[in-house]
């Protein structure tokens, strides 16, 4: 076997035999397939794509390319994960709140990936916070608080660790398969026993139509229950933000926010909904509407933030965070009001525009190389629905430097519609078992 050969096979749209696939995924973990022909395989796969075979193939050969972890808890191990959107910081949420209800939560999460944030990027802007622990830290976490959230370790899906930064640099990432195979090997690999994945579905999602997210979730819930994991999905919306803030360290305060109890909206929402099907999903919650009540009041009490300050303080983050987190998180020198530039209704964003304009602020990476800036990004996003005068704010830039908070001011209002009122979009549109 040889990477040209199994390339060649992409190119004119025959899928690999499963002996092919692991071998090519074993050669990304050990370096016997090269970055060029790594990108020209993410590129076959991305034009010509698998069958469901193929998919369930790739999956479980970037699963088996490093160490598969096995639990012995007393509780169910279980775990969510989104495909991607601007604004989507639930994970932040819900991995605490599930903990104070009495799950177990090893989390392995990903980096930025093309205009969408990554969980361990915005966890990276918390002073300290260590998301790469080796495999006895990452378990005494997990026992001790109930969740941590980290990076896959070196021997965890390393195929997959490999493939994940060529995607975002190449042009990629939007593809079904590679979707599936990247996201399922982590989560196989981590040896849960129940996962609950929020495929989004919108202008700030990878799947812009509600067909794509559709053939997404199938495809996902099919290959890991095949795979003896118990799953199941919620297409979620992405036509807005989900969060009122899109960068690190932003992201990061409006889950503080939301854990100390100061708001309410759709970030909290969408927690609650998602970390209820899951305690349901586990047996945790005999079904989703009590595990949603469940959820709810471990956020309204404390407990969750209480779970999230302590695992904060187990990865290396400071002591009191939970409780001054403003005192912790870095700010961008220069911060820009971006003025609505005429008056109506906020009728639609191009969502993944938004996306890139917080990438070009620093706030992610147009090269494998480009280091994060974790204070810029944009905060205080107007709604879909909401009346503006022009003039008025639709968002404030956080930036580095002046010349990139002009560019992002422009890029903002390119990206915000204004207009007649339209249609608002449920926030969860599908459940798909």
């Amino acid at each position: 076997m040889d990477a040209r050969a199994i390339n060649a096979k992409l190119r004119v749209g025959q899928v690999p035999d499963p002996d092919e696939l692991a071998w090519f995924a074993q050669g990304l973990a050990d370096g016997t397939v090269t970055a060029a022909q790594a990108g020209a395989f993410a590129m076959g796969v991305c034009i010509q794509g698998l069958d469901a075979a193929g998919r369930a193939a790739l999956t479980l050969a970037m699963r088996d390319s490093g160490r598969v972890l096995d639990w012995d808890m007393d509780a169910p191990v279980i775990d969510k994960h989104s495909t991607g959107g601007v604004g989507d910081c639930a994970s932040l949420v819900l991995a605490p709140a599930l903990a104070a209800c009495g799950a177990y939560v090893p989390m392995i999460s990903g980096r930025g990936l093309g205009h969408t944030g990554g969980t361990l990027d915005k966890l990276e802007a918390i002073p300290g916070f260590q998301t790469g622990l080796d495999e006895a830290r990452f378990r005494a976490v997990v026992a001790e608080t109930g969740a941590a959230i980290v990076s896959a370790s070196a021997d965890i899906a390393p195929a997959d660790k490999r493939l994940y930064a060529i995607r975002d640099v190449t042009g990629t990432v939007e593809s079904l398969d590679l979707i599936t195979a990247s996201i399922l090997s982590k989560k196989l690999a981590a040896g849960l026993e129940c996962l609950l994945l929020d495929v989004k579905v919108g202008s700030g999602a990878f799947m812009k139509s509600i067909e794509d997210a559709r053939a997404l979730a199938h495809a996902l819930v099919g290959t890991a229950n095949a795979a003896g994991c118990k799953t199941s999905a919620l297409i979620t919306d992405m036509d807005q933000p989900l969060a009122p803030s899109l960068g690190n360290a932003l992201e990061i305060d409006a889950v503080l926010r939301v854990l100390s109890g100061q708001v309410k909206g759709r970030l909290y929402d969408l927690s609650v909904a998602l970390a209820g099907e899951v305690l349901a999903l586990s047996g945790l919650a005999s079904d989703a509407a009590v595990g949603c009540t469940r959820i709810a009041a471990a956020i309204d009490d404390g407990r969750a933030a209480e779970r999230f300050g302590a695992m904060v303080y187990a990865q290396g983050g400071p002591l009191g965070f939970v409780e001054n987190w403003d005192r912790f998180l870095p700010e961008a020198p220069v911060i820009r009001e971006v003025p609505a530039p005429e008056t109506g209704i906020i009728n639609g964003f191009d969502g993944e525009a938004l996306g890139l304009a917080v990438v070009a602020l620093g706030g992610g990476r147009q090269v494998e190389s480009d280091v994060v800036d974790p204070a810029v990004g944009l905060s205080d996003m107007v709604p879909l629905g909401a009346k503006v005068t022009k003039g008025q704010p639709l968002a404030r830039v956080h930036a580095a430097r002046e010349g990139q908070a002009d560019r992002a001011v422009a890029a903002v209002q390119e990206a915000v519609r204004i207009g007649a009122a339209g249609p608002i979009p449920d926030l969860i549109r599908e459940r798909i078992a």
